[in-house]
């Protein structure tokens, strides 16, 4: 797999690979296994790779997005694909400083304080956006990786800007400073998704249907 993911995460452009002797072409494996797997799961594409192909090694970058409801009625059919915040936030603030995470940083506040002590936690954001659709709020963030509960904490402590509770210069401090583990507000798991693994040899940079 490309990625590991917490529980209750989401995936439309997760990429994996195996092995097999198989005679078929990859349009037949795709078409078989869309036959076999349970209804959540779906292969969009598939095709040969070299036999060292490693999808998680080997991709240059990551894309998430993460959905968040600001309208007043509840998620029915979006209720485990969005965190519904009924209250509203003041999206502006928080795209003010959205653009602070975009470089090379240590995001050690925006992890947990085991990870921060055990692990390298440089990394390199080349896009991080707020989208606002009729009430919806999507936030995009591309790295070349993630730490564990990154973009969630990251979200999570975006919204605390929105709310008031956290100041735009004290956002920017926990990129600057980096206290491990900081950030430990976490949004919910349900609106978070990967969207798309790059390669440089750019296997399947022709999808479309990225964001679905």
């Amino acid at each position: 797999m490309a990625g590991r993911t917490d529980a209750g995460v989401h995936a439309s452009g997760q990429v994996a690979s195996f092995r097999t002797c198989s005679r078929f072409t990859p349009a037949k494996i795709a078409g078989g296994g869309n036959a076999l797997l349970p209804g959540d799961i779906t292969i969009r594409a598939a095709t040969e790779t070299p036999i060292d192909f490693d999808p998680r090694r080997q991709a240059t970058s990551r894309r998430y997005r993460y959905t968040i409801d600001l309208r007043k009625a509840r998620p029915a059919l979006l209720r485990n694909h969005v965190w519904h915040l009924r209250d509203g936030v003041d999206l502006e603030s928080m795209k003010s400083v959205t653009s602070s995470l975009i470089g090379l940083h240590d995001f050690a506040a925006f992890t947990r304080p085991s990870i921060a002590r055990d692990n390298v936690t440089t990394r390199c954001v080349n896009r991080a956006s707020w989208d606002d659709r009729n009430g919806l709020a999507i936030f995009d963030i591309e790295a070349n990786a993630f730490l564990m509960h990154m973009v969630r904490r990251i979200v999570g402590t975006l919204v605390e800007v929105g709310r008031g509770r956290i100041s735009s210069d004290d956002f920017e401090k926990l990129v600057r400073e980096a206290p491990p583990g900081e950030a430990s507000r976490t949004a919910p798991a349900r609106g978070l998704c990967l969207t798309k693994v790059r390669y440089e040899s750019g296997l399947f940079d022709d999808d479309t249907n990225e964001d679905i």
